[in-house]
Order: structure tokens, then C-alpha cells, then sequence
């Protein structure tokens, strides 16, 4: 069997009931979105998906999470990786609710300062940042004033 000229193939991917589903991912940082939630020590079902066309940003990655919010921590996170992303919040196969992630306009506790005479690097203070650029995204540290972007920006 041949298959039609001009015929439309479609995938799909599994619904489900109750949970979260972030959408628009940049492709490239699907994983490290996955990472960041901890997503292999899930015990419910998780959906991967990558290389999915988007208008919005070319080919976009996809994450759906059955029963399970994410915290405002969490989201903060998913921002400074993927600041383009989607929340949908699921409830009964329906999107109850659905957001942009927003960077905040400080991060605390979330990242490390790279500069390794920042006094967070050497006792124990929580680090803190000012986001001063979004896109890309630029923190700039408030005990050391050390600016970080891109993969300066490491996550604890």
C-alpha cells in the first residue's frame, strides 16, 4: 500500500485526566526542563515529546504530568530555561487554566552563583538574583554583582 500524495498524517499523544502540561518548550531544552522537575523519579505517567512543529518557536518540545502541579519554585525554574513555555492545568481531560511562565524580578535560592569568591560559594547565604534581561535571559547576583546568561545559569 502506497500512501496518498498530499495526505495528512497526524500524531497523537495520550490525554490526560488531571495534571499539568507545559507546552512551547524550545526543543533544545526539553530535557533539561524534564531534569529540573525530576521527572524519572515521577510515579505517575509523564509524556515526552520533542521536535514537534510550532509556529511559535519552530519545532517545540512538550511535557504533560498526570496528577501533579508544579510549584511557583518550580515554575520559576522552567522560566529561566524555557521562558517561552505554556502551563496548562488539566482538570477532568479539560485545561482548566492556562499561563505563559513569567521570570520573576528576583530568583532566590534557585541558582548558583558561578563566581567562586561570591560569599554564597563560601557560606551558607541563599543566593539571590535580579533578572535584568529576558530574552535571553541575565541575572545579575546581588552580593557579588556578577552578571550570568545563558549557560551561566546553573540551577541548584
Amino acid at each position: 500500500m502506497g500512501s496518498e500524495k498530499g495526505a495528512r498524517r497526524e500524531m497523537s499523544v495520550s490525554a490526560i485526566r488531571n495534571g499539568t502540561v507545559i507546552d512551547h518548550i524550545q526543543n533544545e531544552a526539553t530535557f533539561k526542563v524534564a531534569e529540573i522537575l525530576r521527572l524519572a523519579q515521577e510515579q505517575h505517567t509523564v509524556l515526552v515529546g520533542m521536535n514537534l512543529p510550532s509556529g511559535k518557536v519552530g519545532k517545540k518540545g512538550i511535557i504533560k504530568i498526570e496528577s501533579r502541579e508544579l510549584t511557583p519554585q518550580e515554575v520559576n525554574k522552567i522560566a529561566l530555561i524555557a521562558p517561552q513555555a505554556t502551563l496548562n492545568i488539566i482538570q477532568d481531560y479539560e485545561v482548566a487554566e492556562k499561563r505563559s511562565v513569567e521570570l520573576p524580578e528576583r530568583v532566590e535560592g534557585i541558582v548558583r552563583c558561578f563566581n567562586p569568591s561570591c560569599i554564597t560559594n563560601r557560606q551558607a547565604v541563599s543566593t539571590c538574583f535580579d533578572v535584568i534581561a529576558s530574552d535571553p535571559v541575565g541575572l545579575r547576583c546581588v552580593y557579588c554583582e556578577r552578571v550570568m546568561t545563558g549557560p551561566d545559569i546553573i540551577l541548584k
